[in-house]
């Protein structure tokens, strides 16, 4: 037998004995093409190994970013599903303990004859920020990090998003899959619970592709103002006003929104303070009150994670977390709601209503998801594979973390703080009218 053949066959033992201690609902295709169980069906969900090199990477450094870059590379591939098919394909039960009765020895045998197999798992992207995790707060370090998110291409988030280019949570009133229309339904929800009316000045901080300001200024009759840093997002939403004869009604600034000057009635920030980083939160929470008028109101639209015991644990970055904003959005960072209630009461807000929208959310990335799966060639031919792949799997994971309580979102509405009435109606029936 050559070295491949006893690689190979040592391989397959410990794949076998993984498989039948952990009750495993998929199977393995290495990169001779034979399967592992060996009578598992060619067409059933499996997980494709291309080469030696791969295990010999994963023994080397058994960590996520080992196994994301394999996945981005496509030497390690989901075939006959997706990752939503993977993570219902998952054992029951602790796997830890259940790994504990794999034989040590298949264990060994796997080790010895990989340890020192060719193999790395460099990553394939050169487009990622690699380990720079830029929070410093500085308006050149922020226009970087937004750029490597946003400005990817413009054609490339038509393939996913919905005709109005929104790139935030939809809302979706009842249960259906028209992503249009629970945009549509969204930026309506965010327009009543502001209580935009005619002659409103109203700031969207991180105003994207101009989908909110334009919808405010057509149907509420608001002086709108966006501000963001993404050059590729501002030239489509500067096409979009003039489209639709906004010219004069709807302004687009491209800077960092700590350095507009004015006071506007009505404030939203959507999806665009996970880019702020913890450290950053104080300057924040101080430019959008210097920015807003007395019983002004302000909408905090923001992902978060769950609270820990301490905050200590909580700064703590789970591999996932890490590895999202390694390679998706640098520079990012999500408190917890307790955190954010907190920053609003300290730096001068009265906080009216908290809304969860988790489950929004999760719906929301998953069709993004079945979308540029259904666009995967096109996307490839606009980004590369590699970045296509990345993006895949970032709003598969993200549907899946929402789905579980992993991830959470929330729209909280605030005023800033003066003594006396605040102005809100007394019940929130009117956001809910047909």
């Amino acid at each position: 037998m050559t070295h491949d053949d006893k690689r190979l066959a040592a391989l397959r033992r410990l794949l076998a004995e993984a498989h039948e201690k952990l009750g495993l609902k998929l199977g393995f295709r290495l990169w001779d093409g034979s399967f592992v169980p060996a009578t598992w069906p060619a067409d059933g969900l499996a997980i494709a190994i291309a080469d030696a090199g791969v295990v010999a990477a994963l023994m080397r450094k058994p960590k996520l970013d080992t196994l994301l870059n394999l996945h981005i590379s496509d030497r390690i591939s989901i075939v006959n599903g997706s990752i939503f098919d993977l993570a219902k394909a998952r054992p029951e039960g602790k796997v830890g303990r259940l790994a504990r009765n794999i034989p040590k020895g298949a264990v060994f045998d796997v080790v010895r004859r990989f340890i020192f197999a060719p193999g790395t798992a460099q990553a394939a992207v050169g487009h990622r920020r690699g380990d720079e995790i830029a929070r410093d707060g500085d308006p050149a370090t922020n226009k970087a990090n937004i750029a490597y998110h946003y400005d990817v291409s413009n054609d490339f988030y038509r393939l996913f998003l919905d005709e109005e280019m929104v790139y935030t949570c939809a809302y979706f009133t009842e249960d259906h899959g028209d992503i249009d229309r629970a945009q549509r339904d969204k930026l309506d929800m965010i327009c009543r619970k502001l209580r935009l009316k005619p002659g409103d000045r109203f700031l969207d901080i991180g105003c994207g592709w101009g989908a909110l300001v334009c919808h405010a200024a057509q149907y509420y009759g608001v002086e709108a103002h966006g501000v963001t840093l993404a050059e590729e997002q501002l030239a489509l939403a500067r096409e979009k006003v003039e489209k639709l004869g906004l010219t004069g009604k709807v302004t687009l600034h491209l800077k960092d929104f700590t350095q507009m000057e004015g006071e506007f009635d009505k404030i939203s920030s959507i999806g665009m303070f996970e880019h702020v980083g913890i450290r950053n939160h104080p300057s924040y929470f101080q430019a959008v009150n210097r920015l807003l008028r007395p019983r002004g109101l302000y909408l905090h639209h923001t992902i978060s994670r769950r609270a820990k015991k301490t905050e200590k644990a909580f700064r703590k970055m789970p591999a996932e977390y890490r590895a999202l904003v390694r390679y998706i959005f640098p520079g990012g960072e999500l408190d917890h709601l307790g955190m954010s209630i907190a920053n609003l009461e300290r730096y001068g807000f009265e906080v009216h209503d908290v809304e969860g929208w988790r489950e929004h959310y999760q719906r929301t990335t998953r069709l993004w998801w079945e979308r540029l799966e259904a666009n995967k060639a096109k996307a490839e031919a606009e980004i590369g594979p590699e970045r296509t792949r990345m993006w895949l799997l970032y709003l598969a994971g993200c549907s899946l973390a929402f789905e579980r309580g992993g991830a959470l979102i929330n729209q909280t509405l605030v005023s800033k703080r003066r003594k006396g009435p605040s102005g809100l109606p007394l019940t929130r029936t009117d956001l809910y009218r047909d």
